[in-house]
């Protein structure tokens, strides 16, 4: 006999598991299956998705690992610290980082006991319907449940005629452990995984060249944040070249050779030791069976769902990755409880335009609603508070004044509509922006609101008051 659920869950990664544990809590008896081991010591499939296994905190784990051997090397000195010439030891910082997501991803078993969720090994696929339930099978089980959550992520997009071995040619995966600082890293890909890698071997001692198709730099960022972006990262040493189509790419049992062209059509020829190639994420929707019970999927492969992320099938939703939005795993748990509460009859809640993009590079760079490029084609009238980290004391204190906070309020209402973040710890102080869109409050709420002295928010706090002329301290 097929078990029986009242909700499955299909992915354990940040919107499957949530969504799962959501359910649970508003009294659903619900199941979550996941096949995929990623890195298992045993072989057994993991919960957290790409996002803890190989995306969001491994590279986290490297990031600050690298970031502290770069203070370690070029800022101790002038702050009266001694240490010498620092060395770096990659396979306890790839060991550090296992240990980090197997403790995570650990954890999520542990939360899912606590919550009465049953975690069922496999891979989940459509067979038909049996009655108001769906017929499911789990490897080789067969389950029953009256709503399905569809939480099968993404995974990397590789290139035609670009072979990925995740040793000298790496996706995102085999970039989380490459075992020795290569001493040229080639990068194919600027965007956000790009960079953070380029981060990472960069800070260690690598000579990091990205090659990136789109003529303009982080073209989806505030036009102001990019360009103060790319200035910091060329004094890092990554050599940044737009606007190139790849020609190809040959690998060897230890170097790859790219011939590529550049924006100006001359053609040229990289040699590295290594090569990630990061062009981006496709949706995972293979093995679900969506031919058999006409699950609709749009042009680019995802499975269609409206604002609510229901499909087109009665009682089945999809969230995160596999759904039209951007790759975000904080998007896809928000969608996830969207769902599950959904499903319980409650309003729920997912606001996609204040859902915010941080990248943890060095400066950080985040942002929140709409560029100023965005609001000059849509013909706004908005007007801006832009304060320089150079003019927060704590940014002084810290040795960390690379950077600015640009907030963008309408003209008429004083509403606002943006906020954009270069510089150190942008990842947590955006949050001033989302709550300030999501409850639709003004600059002049922002700067209201009495900000702790010495601290980097006090940035913020002075945009607001910027964006009235008005700043105190710049």
């Amino acid at each position: 006999m097929s078990k029986q659920f009242d909700v499955l869950v299909i992915g354990g990664g940040p919107g499957g598991y949530v969504a799962a544990i959501r359910a649970a809590q508003l009294g659903f008896s619900v199941a979550c299956c996941e096949d995929k081991a990623y890195a298992d010591p045993k072989g057994e499939p993991r919960l957290g998705g790409a996002c803890l296994n190989v995306g969001c905190i491994p590279t986290k784990a490297l990031l600050h690992t690298s970031h502290l051997f770069e203070e370690a090397a070029h800022s101790f000195a002038e702050q009266g610290i001694r240490v010498g010439t620092p060395e770096i030891d990659v396979a306890r910082m790839l060991e550090r980082k296992n240990t980090i997501v197997g403790q995570l991803t650990g954890g999520i078993r542990g939360l899912f006991k606590k919550n009465k969720v049953s975690f069922l090994p496999g891979r989940g696929a459509f067979i038909g319907r049996n009655g108001a339930n769906w017929q499911m099978k789990v490897g080789d089980e067969s389950v029953e449940a009256t709503q399905v959550i569809i939480a099968t992520g993404s995974r990397a997009r590789h290139l035609p005629g670009v072979p990925v071995d995740n040793r000298i040619v790496c996706d995102n995966v085999g970039a989380l452990d490459i075992d020795a600082v290569p001493k040229k890293l080639a990068i194919i890909g600027a965007g956000v995984i790009g960079l953070e890698m380029g981060c990472v071997w960069s800070r260690l001692g690598a000579e990091v060249t990205l090659l990136e198709a789109a003529p303009q730099f982080l073209a989806s960022a505030d036009a102001d944040v990019a360009r103060e972006a790319a200035k910091s990262f060329a004094k890092q040493r990554l050599n940044i070249r737009l606007g190139v189509r790849i020609d190809s790419v040959k690998a060897a049992a230890d170097a790859v050779a790219i011939e590529y062209t550049d924006a100006e059509g001359k053609e040229h020829k990289l040699d590295a030791d290594r090569l990630i190639v990061s062009v981006g994420r496709v949706p995972n929707t293979d093995g679900l069976n969506a031919e058999v019970v006409g699950l609709a999927l749009d042009a680019s492969g995802r499975i269609s769902v409206d604002d609510r992320c229901r499909t087109n099938l009665p009682n089945v939703w999809a969230v995160g990755d596999v759904v039209r939005g951007p790759m975000l795993a904080h998007k896809a748990m928000e969608e996830g409880v969207m769902v599950a509460e959904l499903m319980a009859g409650q309003a729920g809640h997912c606001n996609f335009d204040t859902i915010p993009w941080v990248i943890y590079t060095s400066p950080e760079i985040a942002w929140v609603g709409k560029t100023e490029q965005q609001l000059k084609a849509d013909g706004v009238a908005y007007k801006v508070g832009k304060i320089p980290f150079m003019a927060n004391g704590r940014a002084l204190g810290m040795g960390e004044t690379t950077g600015f906070v640009k907030m963008l309020a309408c003209a008429k209402t004083d509403r606002v509509l943006g906020l954009h973040i270069v510089g150190a710890n942008a990842s947590e102080l955006i949050m001033e922006g989302v709550t300030a869109l999501e409850f639709g409050a003004s600059s002049e709420d922002i700067a209201r609101i009495c900000h702790g002295h010495p601290t980097l928010s006090e940035a913020v706090h002075e945009a607001a008051l910027a964006c009235d002329k008005r700043a105190l301290h710049f």
